[in-house]
Order: C-alpha cells, then sequence, then structure tokens
C-alpha cells in the first residue's frame, strides 16, 4: 500500500510525532525531510516531516492534512534526522524541541510572503573577504606525528589531542582538515569552539588557510540573515568548512567528514537553556554515527576525556612542547602570598614591582581578575548592612563607571545610596575588588601608561571587544585587565608577564568541579605569556601555595593533577564514574518548588542501582524573584539512568502542575 499519511515534529514537548494526511500531489516518500506547514490547534505551525506510514491511528474523521509541504531547499538527510532524534532521546526531550530550534532563524518559522526572495538573497554572492592563501608554518615531529595518526584513522576514531598551550594544536586542526577536503572533493569539515569572541580570529586563520573553499561561521551573535545564510551554505555543500559553536553541532552538513572540537573541556559547550546539551558530547556521537574521525584538543582536558584516553578509549595525540613559531616559551609560573603588606586593592607588592619592571622592558602585562565590576559589595561598618540585590539572592555589585549598584543575575540596578538604609550612617565603603577597580590602581600608579580593560561591561558596544583585541596585537597596549574573555584562544605575542588575582575564590567553590575549572583557567591564562621568544613571567596570588593543585601548576603537570583527581572521583563514586541527571524547579516560593521536587520523588520508584537524593535549594535559591531548587539523580551506568529518567518524566508532566521545571542530563553544575 502507498504510504500517504506523514509523521511531523513541531517545537512542542509532544511525546511522538503528529499524524497528518499526506498532500494528494507528489511522493510522500520524497516529503521526508523537507518542513511544512500544519494546522495546529488553532493556528498553523512549522513541522518537520519525519517519516511516512500507510495507516494512522488516529480516527479519519479528525486527521488533518498538511497544509504545503516547503521544497525550497533540499531535504534534510537521514543522518541529520537520526542525530537529532538521538539528542532528544538523550537530553529527555522530544524530537521537535531539538529538530526545530536546530534550524536557523530564516527556516524555523511558518514562511512568510518574501521568503523566496530572502532564500534567493541567502544563495547569492558570497560576502566572504578576498583572501590571499597563506603557506602553512612548519611542522615540528610531533605536530606532525599527530597529524598522521588522525589520517591513518578509519572509520569512527575519538583522539584527544593534549597539548601545552601554544604548542600548536590549531596547525594540528587545519592540516587534518586540509588532508580530508584533498581526499574527496565534496568532503566537509566542522571546527567547535567555545567562545564567539574567539571565532573571528580562527576565521581569519581558516580562510587564509583554504582560500578556495567555502568557510563560514556559525554562532549567536551573528544576525539572524547572516546565520541562516552560513547555514544554507554549510547544507547545499558551498560551505566545505564551518566554524562555530555550540549551535553549529546541529549543522546540516550532507558530506560531514571530520568533526575537531578545540578546549573541548570548556564549560560554554553545555548549553545552560532549553534542551541542556553538551556540544561536546553531540559531537563524539555525530562522529560515531557517521563513522569519521573527531579531533577533541586541550591543554587541560576535561576529565571525563582524559579518563577515555587513559582507558585507550580515546586515542592520545601528545604535543609536549611548545611549537617553533619564534621560539615559543613556557612561562616562569611563581605563586605570590599576598600577606599582610599587600596594597588596599588586595595586590601583593611583589606584583606592583613585577608590573613597573614590565613596563620599563616594553613588554605588555596581563592582569586576571575573574570579577567584573568595582566592589563586590557595598558594606555600612556601623550596622553590617550589605547590598544584596532585592530579587536575587546575591550581593549587588558596585559598579564605579556608572555609581551604581549591578546584580549579575537578573540585571537590578540602581544607585549607591548616600545613606546605610538601615541606620543611616553615610560612610559606606566597597569590599572586595573586580577589574573596574584594578584598572583604576593600575593608572594611579603608572598614569603613562596604556590600559585597557576587557569584560562584558567593557565590550558591550558592537566589535569592541575585536577593537580591543586588535589594539593589544599592535602593540598600543601596555597592560591588559580583564575576565575570562581575555583567557584563552588569544595569541599574544607581547605579553611578557601575567598576573592572576583572586584565584583561591573558586579554588574554595562548592562545586566539585571548581578545582578541575580553576587549574583550565590558570593554564589557559598563563599561556597567553612566553609567545614572542623571550623569557616571560606568571604570578598567581594565593594564600594556598601548598595546595597540590598550585604545586601541579608550577610544574605545569595537568597529568599528574588529572590523574589524582580521576583517583578521588573514582574512590567517591563520582563523575565520569558514575552518571547524573538534575531536575530542577522555579516557582514563586521556595516552598513549592521544594515539594513538587518531594513529590517527584515519591512519584518515581527507581531500581537499585539508581538513586533519588533529597531535594535543595540551588546554590542561588532566588533568582530576578523566582525561587529555585533541585533534585539530583545518580547511577553508576548510564542505561539504568536513562530507563529510570523515561517513564519517570513522562509521569511528571502528567502532574499538570503549575510550577516550571527542567531536565538536565549530565549538568556541569550541581
Amino acid at each position: 500500500m502507498t504510504p500517504n499519511f506523514l509523521q511531523v515534529v513541531v517545537d512542542l514537548p509532544v511525546a511522538s510525532p503528529l499524524d497528518y494526511a499526506a498532500p494528494e500531489h507528489g511522493e510522500a516518500r520524497e516529503f521526508v525531510g523537507l518542513r511544512c506547514i500544519v494546522p495546529l490547534g488553532r493556528r498553523r505551525a512549522l513541522g518537520l516531516v519525519t517519516a511516512v506510514a500507510p495507516s494512522t491511528s488516529i480516527d479519519p474523521s479528525r486527521i488533518k492534512s498538511v497544509e504545503r509541504v516547503l521544497d525550497e531547499i533540499a531535504a534534510l538527510d537521514e543522518h541529520w534526522l537520526a542525530f537529532t532524534r538521538f539528542a532528544a532521546d538523550y537530553y529527555q526531550h522530544t524530537w521537535g524541541e531539538v529538530a526545530i530550534p536546530a534550524l536557523p532563524p530564516a527556516l524555523r518559522q511558518v514562511p512568510g510572503p518574501r521568503h523566496l526572495h530572502s532564500l534567493s538573497r541567502m544563495r547569492g554572492s558570497s560576502d566572504a573577504a578576498l583572501v590571499s592563501a597563506s603557506p602553512p608554518p612548519m611542522k615540528n615531529a610531533e605536530q606532525a606525528d599527530a597529524v598522521d595518526r588522525i589520517a591513518r584513522s578509519s572509520g569512527f576514531t575519538a583522539s584527544l589531542l593534549f597539548g601545552v598551550t601554544g604548542s600548536g594544536k590549531t596547525e594540528v586542526y587545519l592540516s587534518s582538515i586540509e588532508r580530508i577536503l584533498e581526499s574527496r572533493p565534496a568532503a566537509q569539515a566542522l571546527l567547535l569552539v567555545p567562545e564567539i569572541n574567539l571565532t573571528p580570529q580562527l576565521e581569519a586563520r581558516v580562510r587564509a588557510r583554504f582560500p578556495a573553499q567555502g568557510v563560514v561561521a556559525l554562532h549567536s551573535g551573528l544576525a539572524a540573515g547572516e546565520r541562516s545564510k552560513a547555514w544554507l551554505a554549510a547544507h547545499e555543500g558551498r560551505a566545505r568548512v564551518v566554524i562555530g559553536t555550540r549551535l553549529a553541532v546541529f549543522a546540516s552538513m550532507p558530506q560531514l567528514a571530520a568533526i575537531v572540537v578545540d578546549e573541548e573541556h570548556d564549560a560554554s559547550y553545555k548549553a545552560g537553556e532549553g534542551v541542556r546539551y553538551s556540544a561536546r558530547d553531540l559531537a563524539v556521537k555525530r562522529a560515531q554515527m557517521l563513522q569519521i574521525p573527531v579531533v577533541l584538543g586541550s591543554a587541560t582536558p576535561s576529565l571525563e576525556s582524559w579518563s577515555h584516553a587513559r582507558s585507550g578509549r580515546y586515542q592520545l595525540l601528545l604535543l609536549r612542547e611548545r611549537a617553533a613559531i619564534e621560539e615559543r616559551l613556557q612561562p616562569r609560573i611563581e605563586l605570590v602570598d599576598p600577606g599582610k603588606e599587600r596594597d588596599s586593592t588586595g595586590i601583593a607588592p611583589a606584583i606592583e614591582r613585577a608590573l613597573a619592571d614590565g613596563l620599563e622592558r616594553r613588554d605588555q602585562s596581563l592582569v586576571f581578575l575573574n570579577r567584573r565590576g568595582y566592589a563586590t559589595v557595598v558594606t555600612c561598618d556601623a550596622c553590617g548592612w550589605l547590598s544584596h540585590c532585592p530579587n536575587c539572592a546575591v550581593f549587588a555589585v558596585f559598579h564605579k563607571t556608572d555609581g551604581a549598584l549591578h546584580c549579575h543575575h537578573c540585571g537590578w540596578s540602581r544607585p549607591v545610596p548616600r545613606a546605610c538604609p538601615t541606620c543611616g550612617n553615610t560612610a559606606l565603603r566597597g569590599v572586595g575588588r573586580g577589574t573596574q577597580r584594578v584598572e583604576e590602581w593600575l593608572q594611579e600608579r603608572w598614569p603613562a601608561a596604556r590600559i585597557v580593560r576587557v569584560d562584558r561591561d567593557s565590550t558591550r558596544r558592537r566589535h569592541a571587544a575585536s577593537d580591543a583585541f586588535d589594539a593589544v596585537h599592535r602593540g598600543d597596549v601596555d597592560m591588559l585587565v580583564g575576565t575570562q574573555m581575555i583567557a584563552k584562544g588569544h595569541d599574544f605575542r607581547n605579553v611578557g608577564l601575567v598576573v592572576v588575582l583572586n584565584a583561591d575564590a573558586q579554588l574554595m567553590a562548592q562545586d566539585f568541579r571548581a578545582s578541575e575549572r580553576l587549574f583550565a583557567t590558570l593554564v589557559q591564562v598563563i599561556g597567553r605569556a612566553g609567545r614572542s621568544g623571550r623569557t616571560s613571567r606568571a604570578l598567581v596570588q594565593t594564600r594556598f601555595a601548598a595546595h597540590p593543585l598550585f604545586a601541579a601548576l608550577t610544574r605545569l603537570d595537568y597529568a599528574a593533577f588529572a590523574d589524582a583527581l580521576l583517583a578521588e572521583r573514582e574512590r567517591a563514586g563520582m563523575p565520569p564514574f558514575s552518571h547524573q541527571a538534575l531536575l530542577t524547579t522555579e516557582a514563586p516560593r521556595l516552598g513549592d518548588a521544594l515539594a513538587f521536587l518531594a513529590e517527584a520523588a515519591r512519584l518515581g520508584e527507581p531500581p537499585p542501582d539508581v538513586r533519588v537524593y533529597d531535594p535543595v535549594p540551588m546554590a542561588v535559591a532566588r533568582r530576578a524573584g523566582i525561587e529555585r531548587a533541585q533534585l539530583l539523580i545518580e547511577a553508576a551506568q548510564r542505561p539504568p539512568l536513562h530507563r529510570f529518567l523515561r517513564v519517570w518524566l513522562a509521569q511528571l508532566r502528567g502532574l499538570g502542575t503549575r510550577v516550571r521545571w527542567q531536565i538536565d542530563v549530565d549538568p556541569a553544575e550541581i
């Protein structure tokens, strides 16, 4: 019997595809992978045809017809459909909640009257800048061996490229991609990066390496039209290399032949809203489904990837030395105890002397502090009042640039009160330091120095971040102070001194992954120095110099640090030696959130190998006026956890509660 019913997914929490009658014209099988417009209640919705069927369980009198099948672009292929379905199943969402948002903005809406015109413009001439070919640099023996081992891989192979900062991992990526593109005339490659602000620098390098190939960028910072144009170029094979952030893992690339995940340890690969997927983990799965190589690169791999490499599941590729480009040298790492002689800003005298010496030597200095604003909190010494955000369970941070208190969680802001709201004392003071205060301190000490601050506050203007980094590369900056935005990926050729302030705050964080992340951050920021061929220094201010983390850091011995952490995690039965899911709730009152989680815990009947913990408030229990709580589910093996979640979440969806809840499989933070 000829199939005449279409199964369609829409962006709704509907457990299975919806059945619709196929249009009378055309062969139904040819509609699979195409978008369509379907009636949905009283509205029209965009759907995606995932299958055809000869019959349906719905009463024929109630079956509705697909209004229109959209065939302006080629159908999404079988692999893309299977991949998005896997992601939906793994992260416990519906297929439509993954597949439809994975489409670019112009293709996930019911098309308007100018839709065809817009598609025509997207297929128009490329707006990419013309660049001349850039010859590849000479590879050292370790780089050449890594490229050869990747090239010799047949079928699916996951490789962990473990190399110190500045060891030339990017050249290994590009050489491997080059071999792939040369081996097949239509082959495509996907290169994932963690941060938007790193994309332009890498994109320019890739374009220079492959001037004759289509190279496009995909990230949320692009305008909707630009993003849709880039996605379409990849879908139609006109783009052979796609560089993108985590959303690019879902790009339609029919001839995808290799995937690279740069800085694979980075937390930015984990989505924090909606479907909380890990782009790194999905990249590995996509490569496995396609039987193609995937390369994960990092100077500080995630413990999950390091564990896979130690067990032999991943191929371990080592780059032990910095690349021989202008004789890059590792900086000398020193730990500085602030002691009692520190400045009022908390900066040790040894750091002040090092900064002065850097200016005298005409080296650039990089000062890293992962806390923006001026003061962490404003307080009254008379009564102990502290500047809290009224909407969140956090302090409001003082920003001197506008003289106001700001909440970095909900965006609340108001001028600093002239007197204490509790006792009327006018002698309020700021406690703690942020990047604004450090910038002010530097300007007071060295008025003639050219100082630039890079954080989310200073780079709100479009292109502000790239302009600042261009100034650093030109040598127009003496001191660069900033947050995570300056810590990774940038090839600063003239940085002779790196200063790290407030490392202890993250060391003391409650998340069990805190030390792993701190080590990665420190290695990344320290790696910005020593790229000019001259000797360089990195000063890390800490009160806990005897901590094993800092002992490993001074030797840049990630392997020893990671092996020790893995042993601790195994003894404690924590990831990657167990598997977790986190159920989070939001409600006007904390009691309501906790009550829902308690009911959820009673509802489920976990098998002996799955443990459901008691509900607790989240670390930031109130955000934007909403109370938040969480419930942890854990198992030693992944299959029983997912079997339990599938049944349990179906029961939760049937409760009909007004409490908002979200499931996070493999949570990055608890």
